[in-house]
């Protein structure tokens, strides 16, 4: 190819600048490096290894999880003019064969495929006489035994490096902390590999956790401004995602369930429905998602708490990935505890048990937290935030804070007295004098810290204990059974030299108003909203008449630059964002009727 990167990125996709750390990783793909990237959802991820297959000789293989994902990605990358295609189960013989030619005839840019198909002998022997520009492999947590997917077939990959030694493997993901990241590592034998962390951090989402008291009433109350936009809202269990979705739709919402209880087909309507806006709401397991690259979804909610901060995180990051304002509403309830740590105690894998236990409670610990939701969510993932984030609930109606350096003070002289050795359940049983058999045994009722917080309940040095996490006084080990630690930050504190205030607990009530104003993500732009409408009307009508999704299309940010700029010739209309040569061609005229239509309309009514 003979243009540069960031020309293929302008005149191909629509861009007209790499985001963070994006054009360093694009240019050692080119050059032959391996990289493992860690972007938030929506942060451009795809970007990083599909510019460097149009740059690189031969054919760029995709690693990818799900059938739906694929088909989606190829739909947007033929959209744009770029030579893709997938090889699945979903094919039929006849377009089996047809991919097969194209790829052994050099005419494919793209190849997105399952891991199980790509890592099978007939494939492997077929790619030997293939150029081959690289290997991606999306969803990259899925290879880890931290991660929170487990999925086997994943680790088939770790073969890659040894059969195609000279061919750069690039991994991506949303979510992966410390030890997930480093397991992803030596997998995939990329020990090697530059590793590139955009940070976890999407400002756009607002995160709200209210206590689950009438969780239906509490649905509809949110749900009824937003009745428009689109949204998922996730349960726990197959029956709770049947009648929630039922009580939807008899209270009058564009609603329909999605479990894997259901068949392809249903599974598969439901899903093109939703993608083509022709329902609102899925309400779904977390069987749905992944593979939906749907970038205008507003909100999404937990009825049902979450079993693991990674799947939260990633589950609320399918809002707002178009960069504009969105909602993540978390109803919490103590039942839901109790279930989700049953469905945990299924498992037959110790090892496994013991994980997944340890991400339930941080979990818990992040619901019942009353300090910055988001700092706690990066904390989690081992980034800082400096400052709190004013776009979560507690930031936004902030509790009262009262003076707990005292409190703080004899936690960590706890775990420090305790050898940093035992996790939160022994450190709070030590503070409060238990005479439990293990205390007892270890000596531990000797220790001059013994008894010393016997006048405050379980629940509240555990939030106490939890809100030190957070804020980086403590580490917790998860490799370690979650065994606490201290930071070289609460060395200050213990000196006295520092203090530290947390949030009140709050008397908790049933919240059923709707919330004050919305604050505006970094990417929210100022746009006329009839005529947001009108594009949104005539996207929808030519996605239906090309049988896409609208998003496919246009992305929610290009309509709202439009409806905010309002260009009216195609020079003006090419600087939209996500406008690239072809869809400049394919859809301007359209468009560009529509706008001039609006400021033709526009100017009539304010003329004397």
């Amino acid at each position: 190819m003979n243009q540069t990167p960031l020309e293929s990125l302008k005149k191909i996709f629509g861009y007209d600048a790499f985001r963070l750390h994006q054009q360093e990783i694009v240019e050692g793909l080119i050059r032959g490096e391996d990289a493992f990237v860690l972007m938030p959802t929506g942060g451009g991820k795809s970007l990083c290894y599909q510019i460097p297959a149009l740059h690189r000789p031969g054919v760029g293989i995709v690693v990818s999880p799900l059938i739906s994902l694929m088909k989606d990605q190829v739909d947007a990358l033929q959209d744009y003019g770029v030579k893709a295609a997938f090889y699945n189960s979903s094919l039929s013989g006849r377009e089996a064969k047809k991919v097969l030619a194209m790829l052994h005839g050099r005419e494919l840019d793209l190849l997105y495929i399952a891991p199980e198909r790509l890592m099978s002998r007939e494939f492997l022997e077929r790619l030997a006489d293939i150029p081959i520009a690289l290997f991606a492999i999306d969803e990259a947590h899925c290879i880890s035994q931290w991660g929170h997917d487990f999925r086997p077939e994943y680790r088939q990959l770790g073969r890659l490096r040894g059969v195609f030694p000279g061919i750069p493997i690039i991994a991506l993901t949303a979510t992966a902390e410390a030890h997930t990241r480093r397991d992803i590592l030596e997998r995939l034998g990329l020990q090697q590999a530059k590793s590139y962390i955009s940070g976890f951090d999407r400002p756009n989402i607002r995160y709200t956790v209210l206590e689950k008291r009438k969780p239906f009433a509490q649905l509809t109350t949110f749900l009824q401004p937003r009745y428009k936009s689109a949204g998922i809202v996730y349960c726990l269990s197959r029956h709770r995602v049947e009648k929630v979705a039922g009580q939807l739709c008899e209270a009058g919402f564009q609603a329909a369930p999605y479990h894997a209880g259901l068949s392809a087909g249903a599974r598969k309507k439901v899903q093109e429905d939703f993608l083509r806006d022709n329902i609102r709401i899925i309400v779904a397991t977390v069987a749905f998602g992944m593979g939906i690259d749907k970038s205008n979804i507003r909100y999404v909610v937990h009825y049902d708490i979450p079993k693991n901060i990674e799947s939260y995180y990633q589950e609320t990051g399918r809002a707002g990935r178009d960069g504009l304002a969105a909602e993540a509403l978390l109803l919490f309830g103590y039942g839901d505890i109790a279930v989700a740590r049953g469905l945990i105690e299924n498992t037959n894998n110790p090892e496994r048990k013991r994980i997944e236990l340890h991400k339930l409670n941080a979990m818990v610990g992040y619901a019942e937290a009353l300090s910055c939701r988001r700092r706690i969510l990066l904390g989690y993932f081992g980034e800082s935030l400096s400052e709190d984030c004013s776009n979560c609930d507690i930031c936004l109606h902030p509790p009262r804070m009262v003076d707990v350096t005292e409190d703080a003070r004899k936690a960590l002289s706890c775990v420090y007295r305790v050898g940093q050795r035992f996790g939160m359940g022994h450190v709070i049983d030590v503070l409060r004098g238990s005479q439990k058999e293990r205390v007892l045994e270890l000596r531990h009722d000797q220790l001059s810290t013994y008894g010393i917080g016997r006048d405050k309940s379980q629940e509240y040095w555990g939030g106490l204990l939890h809100h030190l996490v957070h804020n980086g006084y403590l580490a917790q080990d998860m490799g370690n059974y979650s065994v606490l630690k201290l930071t070289d930050s609460a060395r200050p504190l213990l000196r006295g030299e520092q203090t530290l205030s947390m949030a009140e607990p709050r008397v908790k009530t049933d919240t059923e108003s709707s919330r004050t104003g919305r604050k505006s993500g970094d990417g929210d732009i100022a746009y006329h909203a009839t005529l947001f409408e009108n594009l949104r009307a005539l996207r929808k009508k030519l996605a239906d008449r090309a049988g896409v999704p609208p998003y496919i299309i246009f992305s929610d940010t290009s309509l709202a630059e439009m409806a905010a700029f309002r260009p009216t010739d195609p020079e003006a209309f090419g600087q939209v964002h996500g406008v690239g040569a072809r869809k400049l061609e394919r859809y301007g005229t359209a468009f560009l009727e529509e706008i001039r239509r609006f400021v033709e309309g526009d100017r009539k009514e304010i003329e004397p």
